[in-house]
């Protein structure tokens, strides 16, 4: 099983979350939306990244939509 890295939305950059990923590391994002608090699961298996929120399961066939993703749902920190 993969190593599993917990941290805060905008706590890291997107370069150090995808590094993380190609790494094999599995990262649980904790977000606030509407006033709750939840957790986003990061993940690449290899071949396809995934982005596992409350609501449904993105997948990415590159890191550059895994990229996009990460930054427009505000998981990384601002550059």
């Amino acid at each position: 099983m993969s190593e599993v890295l917990r941290v805060e939305a905008g706590e890291l950059s997107v370069d150090e979350l995808i590094d993380a990923l190609n790494d094999g590391q599995r990262i649980l994002v904790d977000v606030e939306v509407a006033g709750a608090n939840h957790e986003v699961a990061l993940r690449y298996d290899g071949e396809t990244y995934h982005c596992d929120t409350p609501t449904n399961l993105h997948r990415h066939a590159d890191e550059s939509g895994m990229r996009g993703c990460i930054d427009q749902m505000g998981y990384a920190a601002k550059e």
